[in-house]
């Protein structure tokens, strides 16, 4: 069964089932207070290419490139972009690489080889599959379009260093786990890994007074209206 966090209800609950799985989380919770609060933003191909478009760079930047890009293709629309002229695109601040991609994704969309939304209805590892198979979303940024786009429950970026870091502190660790170290320590919090990923963030946060710094792309999108999604 596939679990979302779509309300502040939905993610205490989460999160007393994540504490009968491992009872340690218990002082994490503690510790992370009022900064454990549910975080989401719209979906589909605006979403997706949000949090694209932002890779590699500083949360400003990231903002910055982000809002000319909507602000450019408003209301944005996957046919309009992924038919834009490349040079269009690239004086809004995108790289080659990320002109690629959000055209890519937007072939995608257009040819119905993936649907952005129902994606969130599958298992966690076989949306992540999914999402993973288009061209220019790596690991991080399938799971945080799933977490924070679509509320899947069961989520877990594993490679966001502010979520390693808070695990090492959390658990008192020797050094920052990497990636496949932290997935396998998140099997035991299936299927509210997702949960947990918003708990270690809260907690980064409240023991070192300040937001994440997150692996590979930016932060989750500030909320807009897309036209298509």
């Amino acid at each position: 069964m596939t679990h979302f966090l779509h309300t502040e209800d939905d993610l205490r609950a989460g999160l007393a089932q994540l504490i009968a799985r491992d009872p340690r989380l218990q002082a994490v919770a503690d510790k992370a207070g009022a900064e454990f609060t549910l975080r989401r933003r719209d979906g589909g191909y605006a979403g997706l290419c949000a949090i694209v478009c932002g890779q590699q760079l500083s949360v400003a930047s990231a903002a910055a490139i982000r809002d000319r890009l909507f602000a450019a293709f408003d209301p944005f629309h996957h046919d309009t972009v992924r038919l834009a002229r490349a040079d269009k695109l690239k004086r809004l601040g995108l790289s080659n690489a990320k002109i690629k991609a959000i055209k890519e994704i937007g072939k995608a969309v257009s040819r119905q080889h993936i649907d952005l939304t129902a994606v969130g209805n599958m298992p966690a590892d076989d949306a992540h599959t999914a999402l993973v198979a288009l061209h220019g979303v790596g690991p991080w940024t399938a799971d945080i379009y799933l977490l924070f786009c679509l509320g899947h429950a069961d989520a877990f970026p594993a490679g966001d260093l502010a979520v390693q870091e808070a695990a090492r502190i959390a658990f008192k660790l020797r050094q920052r786990p990497d990636a496949k170290a932290l997935a396998k320590m998140a099997e035991r919090w299936r299927p509210w890994r997702g949960v947990a990923a918003h708990l270690l963030w809260a907690y980064y946060h409240a023991v070192k007074k300040r937001d994440g710094v997150l692996a590979g792309d930016i932060k989750p999108p500030a909320k807009r209206k897309s036209a298509n999604g």
